[in-house]
């Protein structure tokens, strides 16, 4: 499933009819792109559906769905827009979510006349929806550095989770936090080999931790190894094992220039 470490949600891809709902993500992760294309159908719908409630599950700082290529002459998807609205509102802190939809089309004109604007913003052009949203992004809620692959990365990536948890006062996450961004930190270093991009990003009560890198190629979580004799009980190598005990949620997606591995962490919560 995602969130597991398993390859990205395109859901939907059927190139000879030009049909297809993919995603793609800032550098930062801050800002998730969707794009839906083709003649909306039931089939159409339920993959939006689905990856919509994906990167909803990602958590972005924005979400863009951009909504020009898609043929949708009596607006019968409004529905799914509205819903999300209502989705991404409901979630801690909530994410701005806004439409790309060239004005000529009937499914603008449908969303204006439902008052959704002053909601959920129409956009015309991808460009200038990106430009809104991150605008609306709080400042001071995010650190950000960019690291060389090599063995002081991990380090300095542990180093900015525990400035982030002091300056807004989530000490309590400061072990696990950093445990999950050396694991990250160092998968990158050792598999990609190029320049990381390391954002920490508070959500509500938790963080988000993100690190970019220039390999394509997505992380499997594989089985733990069986201890060996003679081998140290504190031995790294469990690297996605780790990360996926300890958050809350993690997944990978793609980039334009590789991919980003990211990961949420909460306090865990006991019941009594």
């Amino acid at each position: 499933m995602w969130g597991m470490g398993v390859s990205p949600p395109y859901v939907h891809d059927d190139t000879e009819q030009g049909v297809s709902v993919s995603v793609d993500i800032a550098a930062d992760a801050a800002v998730s792109l969707l794009t839906v294309r083709g003649p909306w159908d039931d089939q159409l719908r339920r993959s939006t559906s689905v990856s919509l409630r994906r990167c909803f599950t990602e958590h972005p700082d924005a979400l863009i769905v951009d909504l020009s290529r898609l043929r949708d002459p009596h607006s019968e998807s409004v529905p799914t827009w509205t819903t999300a609205r209502t989705v991404a509102a409901a979630l801690e802190p909530p994410v701005h979510l806004a439409l790309c939809v060239p004005p000529d089309l009937p499914l603008a004109d449908r969303m204006q006349g439902l008052g959704a604007g002053r909601f959920l913003p129409v956009y015309a052009k991808v460009r200038q929806a990106r430009v809104a949203v991150t605008g609306r992004i709080p400042e001071g809620e995010r650190m950000v550095v960019t690291l060389r692959p090599d063995t002081d990365a991990p380090s300095l990536a542990r180093n900015l989770v525990s400035d982030a948890c002091l300056a807004w006062g989530l000490a309590r996450l400061l072990h696990p936090s950093r445990l999950v961004m050396s694991e990250l930190v160092t998968n990158a270093v050792e598999h990609a080999g190029t320049e990381i991009r390391v954002v920490v990003t508070r959500r509500g009560a938790g963080l988000h931790l993100s690190v970019g890198d220039g390999d394509p190629r997505m992380p499997r979580l594989r089985r733990p190894a069986p201890p060996r004799r003679g081998r140290p009980l504190d031995e790294r190598g469990r690297g996605l094992q780790t990360v996926h005990e300890t958050a809350e949620l993690w997944g990978a997606v793609p980039t334009e220039s590789g991919k980003v591995v990211w990961a949420t962490v909460r306090e865990r919560r006991t019941v009594a």
